[in-house]
């Protein structure tokens, strides 16, 4: 399928993509961070080196100039999202085929799957404006809220101080590394400096991430351009 758009260099992505016919791809923790590694691994221009992969400092491999910067990202059962900056021409379309090519072969083999993994080429959605940038970081963050409670975008939250507790559980996402000041294993994948400064401090992060976990319809139309 042939792409609309052309990534631009400095420009912002939303990235997704899905399995076939909606199949879970991460199927334990495992899988999770073999996709994390190889999200960290790959942003490189030096080929993936599989004993790195599997040695637990993964996160610390030298991997010289970077392909893409990434802002956010959270690892769902059948699907992923991903916000990226377009670091220089291809960047986006190189990291992803390294990503994907390497997941989905691990995949096959450790599951004893064949044929293809994901639902044809990674979606992409241009953060073209400010409103809609910084709406991304709440939109990717909360995604696990549909894990405890999976009709909470159509009918609301039921207990927001419980889904936050479980956001805060949820390590296969960036939101600890918005929430809290320190450092974490996983925290290495992601260059915040890259992006709009959105979240001075994690009590401005939270105040944000609240709002759109109370009010999930908006006014905006920019807003509306990226589906829930």
């Amino acid at each position: 399928m042939q792409r609309k758009f052309i990534f631009s260099v400095d420009e912002y992505y939303h990235i997704y993509n899905r399995g076939v016919e909606q199949r879970i791809i991460f199927i334990d923790n495992a899988d999770r961070y073999r996709f994390l590694k190889l999200m960290y691994l790959c942003n490189s221009h030096h080929p993936v080196n599989l004993v790195e992969i599997s040695k637990g400092e993964s996160f610390r491999h030298e991997r010289g100039e970077l392909l893409v910067d990434i802002g956010a990202y959270v690892l769902m059962d059948n699907h992923f999202h991903l916000l990226i900056k377009e670091r220089e021409a291809g960047g986006i379309s190189k990291f992803m085929s390294k990503v994907c090519t390497g997941y989905s072969m691990y995949f096959n083999k450790r599951h004893k799957h064949s044929g293809v993994l994901f639902q044809g080429v990674f979606q992409a959605t241009h953060m073209d404006t400010d409103p809609l940038l910084e709406y991304i970081y709440s939109y990717i963050h909360l995604n696990p809220v549909k894990m405890i409670e999976p009709e909470w975008k159509e009918e609301g939250i039921k207990n927001s101080d419980e889904a936050v507790n479980f956001l805060d559980g949820y390590i296969f996402s960036s939101h600890l590394d918005y929430k809290n000041d320190q450092l974490r294993e996983l925290s290495p994948i992601l260059n915040k400096e890259a992006f709009p400064e959105y979240f001075g401090t994690k009590t401005e992060f939270m105040d944000i991430l609240n709002t759109w976990l109370r009010f999930q319809e908006s006014d905006d139309e920019d807003l509306k351009r990226t589906p829930l």
